[in-house]
């Protein structure tokens, strides 16, 4: 039993099936972890015991009766705090949201609860979800599992860190930039960007609607690939046993993703890719310059539709936000409709380029971050630190969301050194079936 906390959920929902685990006893295992753990509240906004403990009795029964509703019932997850759950405060890690009460779950919660999945409580987030960071002041910063010092990512910070600290054994986030890749990176996790439309948006809280995706971060490829299918209301795929990567062709993308790596980054990405030719792979150097010019946009692009969101609430209550975040959907303002349409024609133009350019690889490698985790104490000291580590944060995890891509983040074997692997979007079970061979490439 001391051991669950520290297992795989797919591990969890298998010991459940044979009778070996008690959901009741699992629920309470976390919840004990929870409550007596000293860095809880800078992971967990609310732990709900009372709706966990109502689930897990449910799932215990179902498990008795064998009527299991999914390979995961009965096993508990963390929703981080954008996703509507009824009866509980959802305030995405903003002052201006405090109390906000839904009455109805979002739609992935539905779907996760109708596959019995329990729900542990909401995380800690960046405000809004608008820094990759992970540095909240308003409410919490949840810390880095490598790094005490160091903030944990953003803006999915609590959801990786009550994953990586035994917390949770899988979470559910949010990627607009980066939001679950930068904060899986960091804490060694995986994390699984799904294209924008796939999974429901209803009852989130918005950021970008237009970049806006939903997915999980977990311990394992094979996690993430249930939890996806879990949160759509459908079947899990098969991915198989975990082939090797031989005949398979990756891009190495050049452009932009590789400059001004951390020292650590460059020889962590490099053993990866030594890694992937050892295992057979075939990887061919790829510049995309297309994509120069919508990074270059990307601030009318995400700042625009922030500020068309949020404007209007900031202008009135903004007083109650992080300086650094306020600022940046102050940068929206002046975004004219102009400006915006020409920047989002531009992108079209782009991704069909892209489309052209990598339809012959199976997936288009780059690190998950060119940076590890920065200093807590610093961000909050030194602004100009905090708006450069911000933006180099979500530099290369910004070309998925930018290109519309499916991508998933593994760990690279250095802490806090991740390696992204960029597939088609709608391709995520193609993109996970490699995930999982190049997981095992890595060991």
């Amino acid at each position: 039993m001391s051991d669950w906390t520290e297992m795989e959920a797919i591990a969890l929902g298998d010991g459940i099936a044979r009778g070996e685990i008690d959901p009741v006893a699992l629920t309470e295992a976390y919840l004990e972890k929870i409550a007596a753990h000293p860095l809880t509240d800078r992971i967990y906004a609310r732990v709900t015991p009372e709706r966990a403990r109502a689930e897990a009795r449910a799932a215990a029964d179902r498990a008795r009766m064998g009527r299991r509703r999914s390979a995961l019932d009965g096993v508990p997850v963390s929703w981080k705090d954008l996703f509507d759950s009824a009866g509980t405060a959802t305030e995405a890690g903003s002052a201006m949201l405090k109390g906000r009460v839904p009455g109805r779950d979002a739609r992935v919660l539905r779907e996760a609860t109708a596959a019995g999945l329990v729900c542990l409580g909401k995380t800690h987030m960046s405000e809004l979800a608008f820094s990759g960071l992970g540095l909240n002041p308003v409410t919490a910063t949840p810390p880095c599992v490598n790094d005490a010092g160091a903030v944990s990512g953003g803006s999915s910070s609590g959801a990786a860190a009550s994953v990586a600290f035994g917390l949770a054994p899988a979470a559910i986030g949010s990627d607009t930039g980066g939001s679950v890749r930068v904060p899986s990176a960091w804490n060694d996790l995986v994390g699984l960007k799904t294209t924008a439309g796939r999974v429901s948006l209803e009852g989130v809280v918005p950021l970008a609607p237009r970049f806006d995706t939903v997915g999980p971060l977990t311990k394992s490829v094979a996690d993430a690939a249930l939890l996806l299918r879990l949160l759509e209301g459908r079947k899990a795929p098969d991915l198989g046993q975990a082939g090797s990567l031989k005949g398979r062709r990756f891009a190495r993308l050049t452009t932009i993703v590789e400059e001004d790596l951390a020292p650590e980054i460059a020889r962590a990405y490099e053993a990866v890719l030594r890694a992937f030719e050892a295992a057979g792979a075939t990887i061919s150097d790829v510049a995309a310059p297309e994509i120069e010019g919508p990074m270059a946009d990307a601030g009318v692009l995400y700042t625009g539709e922030a500020w068309a969101l949020w404007g209007e609430t900031i202008e009135a209550e903004g007083a109650a936000m992080f300086d650094p975040i306020r600022a940046r959907f102050e940068g929206g303002r002046e975004v004219s409709a102009a400006e915006f349409l020409r920047a989002w024609a531009r992108l079209e133009e782009a991704r069909q380029a892209w489309g052209a350019r990598m339809a012959g690889f199976d997936a288009v490698l780059c690190p998950t971050t060119p940076n590890l985790p920065p200093d807590a104490a610093r961000l909050m000291e030194d602004g100009d630190y905090y708006v450069a580590e911000n933006l180099k944060t979500l530099r290369n995890t910004r070309v998925g969301n930018l290109m519309g891509l499916s991508a998933v983040s593994l760990p690279g074997g250095t802490p806090s050194a991740g390696i992204s692997l960029m597939g088609a979007p709608w391709a995520e079970e193609r993109l996970l079936s490699l995930a999982a061979s190049a997981a095992r490439a890595l060991g």
